[in-house]
């Protein structure tokens, strides 16, 4: 009888450990991969494709619910999410089971290790479950059908004009990414002076992750860098990051930047949009700012870059060569709205040699 073929997917190194030790103790079961991160496992999945994936939440590079939404839609196979994020009552468990899950492992904050050994009937039982379940008869609920909105959903298109609203010399520079921007947004924020012009930045991430993601930069960085409330001041040698869930637009008052945090209809599919906060940009600081468009699926930001663009902003998008995704850069370089392509560790210096 063929062995249940099962592949690991989780960015820590003990748990991908304890779950494959569990596993390869069961005479049915086979570990066919232990990887960090669903990209990694896309290209292990082309030389042996799973009976099961075993999938944590939150990942480098790409997320666990985004992954199970690709491969659910391109070759269904059953998943079982083994994550933290994913104890009882949170959105992700309702997020990760509607998308095609079958089985939730939750696992402590602390104390993993012991957990996932004394869980181990768990996580076996949960694969072979999962490896006898008939694909064809699952019952994806698939999200409501939506229009795929534009900016216009929450900011009304203003003709181009390189002198709109900037009898201000104060400058700002709005940064949109997406996937593998985490890692690009660490790369470039660290390297940044105190002195820098002040940041506002879309980095599509759930919510509640984006708190934590501001906290981790704000340990690493020389700059100030923090999760946008409404209000805030865009100040230099401070960096703005848009709550997850919520849009956020750069806004004026007399010669001083701020912005508006507040809900609306999914952009592009986002929420928060680049598009959203470029369009904003292009209409409030015109001229006066710089735009730069990194690595990330799909086209959000493209659009609103062309605006910042056509209003007279400078605009840069991140080479090929160093984006995980080449996407959104991909298509804004398309849309012509791109002034200047440039690898990945060149920005800190674009953002610099801009603030002077």
């Amino acid at each position: 009888m063929a062995k249940i073929k099962v592949l690991l997917v989780d960015d820590s190194a003990v748990v991908r450990q304890v779950n494959r030790e569990t596993l390869e103790k069961e005479a049915d079961i086979e570990v066919v991969g232990a990887v960090a991160d669903p990209l990694y496992a896309i290209e292990k999945m082309k030389q042996v494709w799973p009976d099961v994936i075993v999938t944590d939440i939150e990942m480098p590079r790409m997320d666990g619910i985004t992954f199970i939404k690709k491969i659910m839609a391109e070759h269904p196979t059953p998943f079982v999410v083994c994550s933290s994020l994913t104890e009882k009552g949170a959105a992700a468990t309702m997020e990760a089971l509607a998308a095609g899950a079958l089985a939730i492992i939750t696992k402590p904050k602390l104390g993993v290790k012991q957990f996932l050994q004394e869980s181990g009937d768990d996580i076996v039982s949960a694969v072979r479950a999962a490896a006898r379940a008939n694909m064809r008869h699952l019952n994806i609920v698939p999200p409501p059908l939506r229009p795929k909105l534009s900016a216009d959903a929450m900011l009304a298109a203003q003709a181009a004009s390189s002198g709109a609203l900037t009898n201000t010399t104060d400058k700002v520079v709005a940064i949109g990414t997406s996937t593998g921007g985490t890692q690009a947004l660490e790369a470039v924020l660290t390297q940044l002076p105190r002195t820098t012009t002040g940041i506002v930045i879309v980095q599509h991430m759930p919510e509640k992750f984006t708190a934590m993601f501001a906290e981790r930069l704000n340990s690493l960085c020389e700059i100030e860098v923090r999760e946008a409330k409404d209000g805030d001041r865009v100040l230099p040698g401070r960096a703005l990051i848009a709550p997850g869930g919520r849009h956020m637009m750069l806004k004026r008052s007399g010669a001083q930047y701020y912005v508006e945090v507040k809900d609306g209809p999914v952009v592009n599919r986002h929420k928060p949009s680049v598009d959203v906060l470029f369009r904003s940009v292009a209409q409030v600081a015109g001229r006066n700012a710089l735009g730069i468009i990194m690595t990330g699926m799909g086209d959000d930001g493209a659009r609103g870059l062309k605006e910042m663009h056509d209003a007279g902003a400078q605009t840069i998008a991140e080479d090929e060569s160093t984006c995980v995704v080449f996407g959104m850069p991909k298509v804004a370089i398309e849309m012509g709205g791109v002034d200047k392509i440039v690898p990945l560790h060149r920005i800190p210096g674009e953002i610099i040699a801009y603030g002077r």
